[in-house]
């Protein structure tokens, strides 16, 4: 009921734990606490909270017009209503090396497991669009300091995002992702790898926890849970999966409506009112209701 009462540190505690079982996390990403529950049902590790998700929930592109003040609060309305762990997307720290020490620190307000921070330059881009570039590793490295500088909790699981592969190629990104680790991060994410052997080269060359990012449609091929497991990745996100399957039935079920008139045809497509409820555990604050009101006058 209301808000989960798992704490803040034994939800950091268990991404640390995961990242360290050898074992691969999955992080499906929510678009909004509702989502984030029914991630927990199905039984997945964790939950993300993407950059781009909340750009486009504001019906904005994903180039970096998001603010701090935006996605700790949307990261804050998720993290809140699930025992998962929640891995939110920083982008470049919305600033300066100082402007990322207090991201950090407010995102730890906001009860989030993690964050990754990335190599792009400002404005940012999609990281599976054309066009992107990269500040210079000592300015990227800065970043990361910064945030490990200004963390408060030594669970609170800080990664280093780089975009160098598509940018200035393979070796560059592990590269960077080395001068990363030795600034502090605790897990690596390299975006927009094109293969299996791209992860694989990655792995050889890197001792610590990696991160596979799995969008649709994208630079990189799709690999399904056993092959990530293989490669020796830790942990894989699917940021954008859920707003795509709920908008592609949105806009299917408008245009029933507009042409037929009527949603009867969508009923069977639909979640049921009494499982909503459930979900939402309606029985609960019916319980608590009667509970403390029970009095009369």
């Amino acid at each position: 009921m209301l808000h989960d009462i798992t704490p803040v540190a034994e939800k950091r505690q268990a991404f640390r734990a995961g990242l360290a079982s050898g074992k691969l996390l999955r992080f499906p990403g929510a678009f909004n606490p509702l989502s984030a529950k029914l991630i927990e049902r199905h039984g997945f590790e964790g939950v993300y909270v993407s950059g781009a998700v909340i750009s486009a929930d504001l019906g904005l592109p994903d180039i970096g017009l998001t603010t701090l003040t935006e996605v700790a609060t949307r990261a804050q309305q998720i993290a809140r209503v699930t025992a998962l762990p929640a891995l939110v997307d920083a982008d470049t720290g919305f600033g300066e090396p100082m402007n990322m020490a207090r991201t950090v620190q407010i995102l730890e307000d906001a009860g989030v497991a993690g964050l990754h921070v990335e190599d792009q330059v400002n404005p940012k881009r999609c990281g599976h669009l054309d066009g992107k570039d990269v500040v210079d590793r000592d300015t990227a490295v800065r970043r990361i300091k910064a945030a490990v500088a200004a963390r408060r909790d030594p669970g609170f699981v800080i990664a280093a995002r780089t975009y160098a592969a598509a940018v200035a190629g393979i070796d560059e990104a592990i590269d960077r992702a080395k001068a990363f680790t030795n600034a502090g991060a605790d897990l690596l994410f390299p975006e927009a790898m094109a293969s299996a052997a791209d992860f694989e080269r990655f792995r050889a060359a890197i001792d610590v926890p990696i991160l596979a990012n799995m969008t649709e449609f994208g630079k990189s091929k799709l690999l399904d849970v056993a092959t990530l497991q293989n490669l020796g990745v830790n942990v894989v996100i699917y940021p954008v999966t859920l707003l795509r399957l709920a908008m592609h039935a949105a806009e299917t079920g408008l245009a029933t409506i507009s042409s037929d008139g009527s949603q009867e045809k969508l009923l069977g497509q639909m979640q049921h009112r009494r499982d909503l409820y459930d979900l939402l555990d309606y029985e609960s604050y019916d319980t608590f209701d009667t509970g403390v009101y029970n009095f009369r006058v």
